[in-house]
């Protein structure tokens, strides 16, 4: 609103120079643009990336499979979680040497982590693999991709309406480094006479 008013303000005034208006102009083209551009930015960065992160997520599901694994040894407690997307902050995850049948039919053993207190030798927990067996960390849900995309929207709308403004602030600052050299050749022109009696008679 204050663009439009100083945009009015200079329209008809004696004291405006042409850097003035060539302001304000700037100022309300960057306005518009954050206003419509910046928006439109984001609506399509945001649609991009829950196309490709549903897609993910699609073909997540269908080459990752949860199975039933079985407790051989407890190797102690887990110091760091590998997925904290899909983990809350009280579950605790041990480490453990565990066996399991592969979605192929194949029999494997290795060290796992189960969302298991105190595992014991024959327990019973649940994983995901691939589909030959190879441990991997749980599909990305629908959810979860969904606020991953309005993220990155929001991420790209407001890096849209940054670089107007900085598209701005830099045009501003040249008008004005415009505005001082021509001053100052002005200063030199009237510098030797300035302030002599008769000068300008």
């Amino acid at each position: 609103m204050r663009v439009i008013s100083g945009l009015w303000r200079w329209r008809r005034n004696p004291l405006r120079r042409a850097t003035d208006l060539a302001e304000a102009w700037v100022a309300l083209v960057a306005l518009v643009l954050m206003a419509v551009a910046a928006p439109v930015a984001g609506c399509l960065a945001g649609a991009a990336a829950q196309d490709s992160l549903q897609r993910s997520v699609r073909e997540q599901r269908h080459t990752r499979h949860l199975v039933t694994a079985t407790v051989v040894r407890d190797l102690g407690e887990a110091p760091l979680d590998t997925d904290p997307d899909t983990t809350t902050a009280r579950e605790t995850r041990s480490r453990v040497l565990a066996a399991w049948t592969a979605p192929d039919g194949s029999h494997r053993h290795g060290r796992a982590l189960a969302d298991l207190k105190s595992p014991h030798a024959g327990d019973h927990f649940r994983m995901w693999t691939d589909p030959h067996g190879r441990i991997t960390a749980r599909p990305l849900d629908s959810p979860t991709a969904t606020t991953h995309a309005v993220l990155a929207g929001i991420g790209a709308a407001l890096l849209a309406a940054g670089l107007v403004e900085g598209g701005r602030r830099l045009t501003v600052w040249r008008m004005v480094r415009r505005r001082y050299a021509r001053w100052d050749q002005a200063w030199e022109r009237a510098g030797p006479d300035w302030g002599k009696a008769g000068t300008g008679s």
